[in-house]
């Protein structure tokens, strides 16, 4: 019955009264009916209308969970709701889902701190993606990578074309070079040797 479970979060905003009550829809997929009831870790703080009850097969019902108790003291507090389900002609367990409930202070601040957590998400799956291709036991080198072969054999070819100024030469002008460029090819190739 775990699909049949498709919330997980219950936010309510201190600023914004139309989110004190929140319904949860239980929908059940099965051809036999079920029955349910709602559990919660803090009973003072909210009212289950209907905490329990039986749904028909094919059908779903309505939920209603009601913040009773919006003070700034439970911002931020994190509240469990336990749905137990299980065949009605039966006392067998099909299933249970935990449901997360929160108090914040304003939907306006939420979106903000949602914003930075996705920026910092980004960042740490982008940090993830770029470390988990790094190899493991980085003491053992497999010799020179293609890069540092390739950016050697480029300043390599760099020193050998001829320098501004030359006349006599069978290259054509545009592929002469600097002698500042062909200091900077001489430097790189001596920090990759």
């Amino acid at each position: 019955c775990q699909n049949a479970l498709e919330f997980l979060k219950l936010i309510f905003y201190a600023d914004d009264q139309s989110t004190h009550k929140q319904v949860l829809t239980l929908y059940n997929p099965y051809e036999f009916a079920l029955k349910f009831k709602v559990l919660c870790t803090t009973p003072n703080k909210y009212v289950v209308a209907d905490a329990a009850g039986a749904v028909k097969p094919q059908c779903c019902v309505d939920i209603v969970i009601r913040h009773r108790d919006v003070r700034s003291c439970h911002y931020g507090v994190i509240d469990k709701f336990r749905l137990q389900v299980s065949e009605q002609s039966q006392r067998k367990a099909l299933g249970r889902k935990e449901v997360v409930a929160t108090l914040l202070p304003s939907a306006k601040e939420q979106q903000k701190e949602e914003e930075e957590k996705r920026i910092k998400e980004h960042l740490t799956e982008s940090l993830f993606f770029e470390q988990s291709f790094q190899p493991e036991n980085r003491t053992v080198s497999s010799g020179p990578s293609l890069l540092t072969v390739f950016l050697g054999v480029v300043c390599i070819a760099a020193l050998m074309l001829p320098t501004l100024g030359d006349v006599e030469s069978l290259v054509p002008l545009y592929l002469h070079l600097s002698v500042n460029q062909k200091l900077v090819a001489a430097y790189i190739l001596v920090i990759l040797a």
